[in-house]
């Protein structure tokens, strides 16, 4: 099954690329939630490059590795990676004066679609806050 989530970040596309693969860009928005938060970060980005990202509950009763390698690069358009035996697809379009940022990943069987589908979308809410607020605040 492929969920697609997306959202219009608003910025140029050059600060919105940044903002997807910079470490400590990604600790500032990769949470679904306010009870959530990444405590570390890494991206080697390249194909064959590795990433990890460490997701925990604030409250510490959780966390988990949400881990990778990409597989495909494409500098402001795309970017290719698998996690697992599962695969995405992160597609960076210019859409008027921002971009619009569509992730495609492969579902997996313990959550609902909706349930994966939602969380993902959270995520990327999160991300398009970040670089609107980062953008204001420069």
């Amino acid at each position: 099954m492929k969920i697609t989530v997306s959202t219009l970040v608003e910025g140029p596309m050059h600060e919105v690329w940044r903002a997807y693969t910079t470490p400590d860009d990604i600790k500032a928005w990769n949470a679904a939630s306010p009870d959530w938060h990444t405590t570390a970060s890494t991206v080697d980005l390249r194909p064959g490059g590795l990433f990890s990202s460490r997701m925990e509950a604030k409250d510490g009763s959780l966390g988990f590795d949400f881990a990778g390698q990409y597989t495909h690069i494409v500098h402001h358009e795309r970017i290719e990676y698998t996690f697992g035996e599962r695969a995405a697809l992160v597609r960076f379009a210019e859409q008027g004066p921002g971009v619009l940022v569509t992730v495609t990943f492969d579902g997996e069987p313990t959550h609902s679609e909706e349930q994966q589908r939602t969380g993902w979308q959270a995520i990327l809410d999160s991300f398009a806050r970040h670089v609107k607020g980062k953008l204001a605040s420069q």
